[in-house]
């Protein structure tokens, strides 16, 4: 590994702290390309405006008209927590405007697949719907859309997933849905590229407000406050790991506000107390790595219905149930996904010698594996050796039994999508069905297809990696003062909208290494000399052990023994 410092330009750190900045705070944001304080503003009146998305107003029009003509609306969302928050937001947006007749469709991950498919759209015109939604997929569901169409359901497409290409032309191709609102769509300017398909129905409800109010029906003083569905767009945000820019942060840090304060769903507060986690002191972290998970368990082994139902509730008991459930079948999860990933990695180790480079990519499969899990244990195999990995799984759909599905996870420099764009015009027919963004994709392929797959892929890998990208990085923010080695410090970091496109605090720099010792088995419990002051630290899923003098990798937090709090390195690397 490869330990980097982030270039921290100083006269906008200078700038920062004129402003009133923090020191620490004005080194870590200028080092993440903000400029000025008018970027860390998270008033809502500093969203940008939802008239700049490309069809938000004339998805306005189309919803107005169809509540005002009483048309039944049936939401189709996806089965991960970006698509339950939004189905949640679309739910309870358009029955707080005014909506009486609105329902939801989630397909089954193994039965459906991805997206709006003909099926599913037989299934919402056959519950009586007039009127299609699609929260978080749609944009690449031309033959699902087509056949909605010919059923005579209307379409709406909310989505942010990006575009399909024609494989012939490779011109982009748009679903024939009434109104399409995508920030990734061709021809939309919308500065925030990187909005999640929550934060786009978010967008779409602000719009059909405003259109409620040109309509007489709402005025500034009685007109519904659709800042309650801020939390449910925080937790859909972080937890689809998308960039998040100036306009996501604020989404963010909105929610963040709110659940702190306790104005949040009962469903968030249910998932909270499920999670062991403090909603006081909520964080992005508890977003990410805590609620998240529980409710993209129901997807993968469950039914996300589960998900959804635990965010649409008022009921605090009813939500206190579901949150438990949604706990336990994350808990089912972790199991599988543990066993998978052990075997997983075997198969992996298998494939070079210990004391060879891995192959450039890297592609795994076993009868036993669990559809369900397959990103996440991707996601852990591409963590561990720094390739570009697919895993794969057997169909469980009826029908589909000879059809392998497989999820990836790149690493920078490799576009996971692109490469399989790449894959399938060289070796027409292998790839059934695929999709994705560069740092992440999923395809589909015949079970006779996965070697083509796997040397179709290595060959690309090959072509586009170099010695350079294939290094493991990791960028930090350098050496830590310190006078920065307290407790208040650690929370105020906490209480920062951190994520994907503005990481965390992570310092850099040798210390000494005083007494190392495994705990749990799997991880590594330091006592360390930091500038000749004594701290703890910890490196989770770490074994081996440190030299007496290292540079680490780390980030800052706060651990509880008697009561006392004390400020302790987390680690996240090591350069030997």
């Amino acid at each position: 590994m490869h330990i980097t410092t982030r270039d921290i330009p100083p006269r906008t750190v200078w700038t920062l702290e004129q402003a009133g900045i923090h020191p620490l705070l004005a080194r870590l944001y200028a080092a993440r390309g903000v400029k000025g304080t008018e970027e860390l503003d998270d008033a809502l009146s500093r969203l940008l405006p939802p008239a700049s998305l490309l069809g938000a107003d004339q998805a306005a029009v189309f919803l107005a008209d169809a509540m005002e003509q009483n048309k039944k609306l049936c939401i189709v969302a996806d089965y991960d927590c970006d698509g339950a928050t939004a189905c949640a937001v679309a739910l309870r947006g358009l029955r707080l405007l005014g909506a009486k007749n609105v329902d939801y469709l989630v397909p089954d991950r193994v039965v459906d697949g991805y997206g709006l498919t003909a099926p599913i759209a037989q299934r919402v015109a056959d519950s009586g719907a007039d009127v299609l939604i699609t929260v978080d997929n749609g944009i690449a569901s031309m033959d699902g859309v087509a056949h909605a169409k010919k059923l005579g359901l209307q379409v709406l497409v909310t989505d942010h997933h990006l575009p399909a290409a024609n494989g012939k032309t490779g011109a982009i191709e748009l679903p024939a849905a009434d109104v399409i609102v995508n920030p990734n769509q061709p021809g939309d300017s919308f500065e925030s590229k990187s909005m999640a398909g929550v934060g786009v129905m978010f967008y779409v409800l602000l719009a059909l407000r405003s259109e409620l109010r040109a309509r007489g029906i709402f005025d500034a003083s009685n007109q519904p406050k659709l800042d309650t569905l801020l939390p449910l767009v925080a937790l859909g945000t972080v937890a689809d790991v998308v960039k998040l820019d100036a306009n996501n942060r604020r989404l963010v840090a909105q929610g963040l506000k709110r659940v702190r304060a306790g104005a949040m769903p009962a469903g968030l507060s249910a998932l909270f107390s499920a999670a062991g986690r403090n909603a006081r002191a909520a964080t992005t972290f508890d977003f990410g790595f805590a609620l998240g998970p529980r409710i993209n368990a129901a997807g993968r082994l469950s039914d996300m219905t589960l998900g959804i139902e635990c965010l649409i509730t008022d009921d605090a008991a009813r939500a206190d149930e579901l949150a438990k459930m949604l706990d336990g079948i994350n808990r089912e999860r972790r199991v599988i996904e543990g066993d998978m990933r052990d075997q997983a990695m075997d198969i992996v180790e298998s494939l070079f010698d210990e004391d060879d480079e891995p192959p450039p990519a890297v592609c795994v499969f076993d009868p036993d594996f669990h559809e369900g899990v397959v990103g996440i244990v991707a996601s852990r195999i591409k963590d561990k050796l720094h390739r570009p990995s697919f895993v794969f799984a057997a169909s469980q759909a009826p029908g589909k039994e000879h059809e392998l599905k497989g999820s990836g996870r790149s690493i920078p420099g490799f576009h996971l999508r692109d490469a399989l764009d790449l894959v399938a015009k060289r070796y027409p027919g292998v790839l059934l069905r695929f999709g994705g963004h560069a740092m992440a994709a999923g395809c589909t392929i015949h079970e006779d297809g996965l070697d083509a797959f796997e040397q179709g892929l290595t060959e690309v890998a090959q072509e586009w990696l170099d010695a350079a990208t294939l290094t493991r990085r990791l960028e930090t923010d350098g050496p830590l003062e310190p006078q920065y080695l307290r407790v208040d410090l650690v929370d105020t970091l906490h209480k920062e909208v951190w994520g994907q496109g503005f990481a965390p605090p992570t310092f850099s720099e040798e210390v000494e290494v005083v007494s190392q010792r495994l705990v749990g088995e799997k991880h590594l419990q330091l006592k360390l000399k930091h500038q000749g002051q004594p701290v703890d630290g910890i490196w989770f899923g770490h074994t081996e052990q440190l030299p007496p003098r290292v540079k680490l990798a780390f980030r800052l937090d706060a651990d509880e023994w008697n009561g006392v709090r004390r400020v302790r390195f987390l680690v996240e690397g090591a350069e030997v």
